[in-house]
């Protein structure tokens, strides 16, 4: 079973449209958006059974330039 995750970007100034179009060609994330606010972005990720979370997000989401900070939720039951 994958776990699904939630990760909210603040990006470099100016790059948020960048960073979005990277993170979607990656084909990682179910879904992608802007958002108001203090972060700019929100990704949608499921990760794969057995992966560990916090590498599976370096390796996957750390190598995109213009990403300044992120900020991780871990989901543990849909209602």
């Amino acid at each position: 079973m994958t776990t699904c995750v939630f990760v909210q970007i603040r990006c470099t100034p100016g790059t948020t449209y960048r960073v979005a179009e990277d993170i979607a060609l990656k084909e990682i994330h179910s879904e992608l958006y802007s958002t108001s606010g203090e972060w700019d972005l929100l990704v949608k990720l499921y990760i794969p059974e057995g992966a560990d979370i916090g590498h599976y997000i370096n390796e996957n989401l750390a190598d995109v330039k213009g990403i300044e900070r992120t900020l991780t939720t871990l989901t543990f039951k849909a209602f």
